[in-house]
């Protein structure tokens, strides 16, 4: 397995498809599993990504390495899976209830916690390598727990650095919608890392 940081990135003029599976495939599931948190589904894109990239073949310019052109064509298919998901979801969160939620969470002068919801240390201020990967899979498996919308919303902003602007273009949500979202993705992984981490 190889990872972005060691793969050789030097730009080729052409594409070589029948090395594609060796070289990439187990660094774009990763990428896509991270991204959509299901196993089969991670495993189509990679499928529909090696289809969509042998149909553009000719189009490889070299400009970039491989892998890079891969990626995009991956990401390219995972906001298409986030749109997807976007769409069945109520598109408009009610804002009434994102206000009970903060009465719920906050006192009522909004800027500190109610005892019984203040955040709870998780006791790995410096982790070892051994409680970070266990921390990624309880994360993972937060993760997993949320709404398809609240997921993809999540990870645009904190894993792919995409702009509020962006992420609202591509899910078709107002920014509105976006802040309720984050807020409420961020109070669910919050509670349920408690839950199962400490």
């Amino acid at each position: 397995m190889q990872s972005e940081e060691n793969y050789n990135t030097d730009v080729n003029t052409a594409a070589d498809p029948h090395s594609w599976v060796a070289k990439h495939a187990d660094y774009l599931y990763r990428y896509a599993l991270t991204r959509i948190n299901d196993v089969e589904a991670a495993r189509e894109l990679v499928q529909d990504t090696f289809l969509a990239a042998l149909e553009k073949v000719e189009k490889f310019e070299g400009k970039s390495s491989e892998r890079t052109w891969l990626t995009a064509i991956l990401k390219n298919k995972v906001v298409d899976v986030y749109r997807q998901r976007s769409s069945v979801f109520i598109k408009q969160p009610n804002l009434t209830m994102a206000g009970q939620e903060m009465d719920d969470f906050f006192e009522p002068d909004a800027c500190n916690w109610k005892p019984d919801h203040r955040p709870q240390e998780f006791g790995i201020e410096n982790p070892d390598g051994l409680e970070r990967k266990e921390l990624q899979q309880v994360l993972q498996k937060c993760m997993k727990k949320l709404p398809g919308l609240w997921l993809s919303v999540f990870t645009m902003k904190h894993m792919d650095d995409e702009t509020t602007n962006a992420i609202c273009s591509s899910l078709k949500i107002t920014s509105s919608n976006f802040w309720v979202i984050i807020h409420r993705t961020k109070l669910s992984l919050r509670e349920c890392l408690q839950k199962h981490w400490i």
